[in-house]
């Protein structure tokens, strides 16, 4: 090959017959060899007339490929001196050899959050979507808090379901709980958060990747708040052992706020699915301006939807306004205006009501079947149901559980600090009444043992 004096040759070969112009195949090539370090930092390439003479290809293809690499940082000119590679990124690490593919069905998992949707009402879901393809959307970023005509429904609906009376401008839409928990932690001062434990693991993880530390507190217990700057709580139907904060322990906990300065974050996860008595009353409609209200529309509608609700006090609500008004950091306008179709023809309360009855059915044969084994942690509501049971019981009915194609989750990973033993048994999502009962006979059997 016809060198620049001091240049190596460039292995590559051009392929005139392929769909791809020459100047993107050597340039690709050559990215690829520096990308690999075959060609190092410094290194001199053959001039573009040389190398076009050696492939017998028109100078302009690699001055084409030349200055492609050039403009992306690949290669340098150097006037006078000729053409010379860069930057060579370090040695990728090897990628692990791909494992076999295995035939075993993945596991049916007992999942303590996902819902049971009656697809009885599925026509209803299409129709707000086609109503949403038909809608014009805004022309620029939509209003940082969300939706208005959106906000006003869910304002009604706070006041009318869980007791939150509230302003349509005092609601701001979230993508999640989660994100609704990290906008209100990145509105306070630096310091410890509070959560209880065991607790929702999301709530805990959200809370750690924003740098603060966190401070385990038994669940259902009033915690000493002193020099923190928030707790996380859900009252209305503690997560995961599903008892219900009694009414003193509300009040002493909104005083022991207010002692140490301290924001109440409320998860309202699942309160509208009660079956035994009404919904209990949301702790912020105690004390707007101590408690920050989260809720979604993960349990009622579906948890792919993303999308949730923040009402905070004044100063929290302002500082998320002004920090979303910047990053546009706000839930995606299409599935804001299909939960507000969802809402107004009346979806969400139709699949909550069929979801109430059939939890109440699925709960009442979960407690039947293991009672006797572990001791029921509180009212059993929502979609789950949690026992307590010594830890060789919790692990031999989880093992059998996963040997027989479930998984039954357990109460000891919902857990840090506190650790408690037992079954967290889900009864929603797509599972059905066979398998249910199946994975409830499957359990029995191993606790038997």
């Amino acid at each position: 090959m016809t060198r620049t004096p001091g240049a190596p040759a460039l292995p590559v070969a051009l392929d005139r017959g392929a769909g791809t112009p020459l100047g993107t195949q050597l340039a690709d090539q050559v990215r690829t060899r520096i990308t690999s370090a075959t060609l190092a930092a410094g290194t001199r390439l053959p001039s573009s007339r040389a190398l076009a003479a050696e492939l017998g290809v028109a100078r302009s293809v690699t001055e084409q490929a030349y200055a492609q690499l050039v403009a992306e940082g690949w290669l340098e000119g150097r006037h006078g001196s000729g053409t010379f590679v860069s930057a060579t990124p370090p040695l990728a690490a090897p990628r692990p050899a791909s494992r076999p593919a295995r035939d075993e069905p993945p596991l049916l998992r007992l999942s303590t959050g996902t819902p049971w949707i009656d697809p009885a009402h599925a026509a209803l879901w299409r129709r707000a979507w086609r109503e949403v393809s038909a809608a014009r959307p805004p022309a620029g970023y939509d209003d940082p808090r969300g939706l208005r005509e959106l906000r006003v429904a869910l304002a009604e609906r706070l006041a009318h379901v869980r007791g939150v009376v509230c302003d349509p401008d005092e609601v701001l839409l979230t993508a999640g709980t989660t994100e609704g928990l990290r906008h209100a932690l990145g509105a306070l001062p630096p310091g410890p958060v509070a959560v209880e434990d065991p607790g929702y693991r999301a709530a805990a993880a959200t809370v750690a990747a924003t740098g603060r530390a966190l401070h385990d507190v038994p669940a259902l217990e009033v915690p000493d708040l002193t020099g923190t700057v928030a707790v996380y709580v859900t009252p209305a139907h503690q997560h995961p052992l599903g008892r219900t904060m009694p009414g003193a322990h509300r009040a002493a906990l909104l005083r022991e706020a207010r002692r140490a300065d301290a924001l109440v974050i409320e998860d309202d996860y699942d309160s509208e699915l009660r079956y035994d008595v009404a919904p209990v009353p949301a702790l912020a409609g105690l004390d707007r301006e101590r408690v920050v209200y989260l809720g979604t529309a993960s349990k009622s509608v579906a948890p792919s939807m993303r999308l949730g609700w923040l009402v905070a006090p004044d100063g929290v609500r302002e500082h998320v306004e002004r920090e979303r008004a910047i990053t546009h950091d706000s839930p995606p306008w299409p599935v804001q205006r299909a939960l507000l179709a969802l809402l107004r023809d009346g979806y969400v309360d139709k699949v909550v009501r069929s979801a109430r009855r059939v939890y109440a059915e699925r709960a009442a044969r979960v407690v039947g079947a293991l009672a006797p084994y572990g001791e029921l942690t509180g009212p059993v509501a929502g979609m789950y149901a949690t026992f307590v049971m010594p830890e060789e019981q919790a692990r031999a009915a989880h093992a059998a559980g996963r040997a027989a194609g479930y998984d039954v989750p357990l109460l000891a990973d919902q857990c840090r600090t506190h650790v408690q033993h037992g079954l967290v048994v889900g009864f929603g999502g797509s599972l059905t009444d066979r398998q249910l009962d199946h994975a409830l006979a499957v359990t029995t059997r191993a606790l038997r043992g």
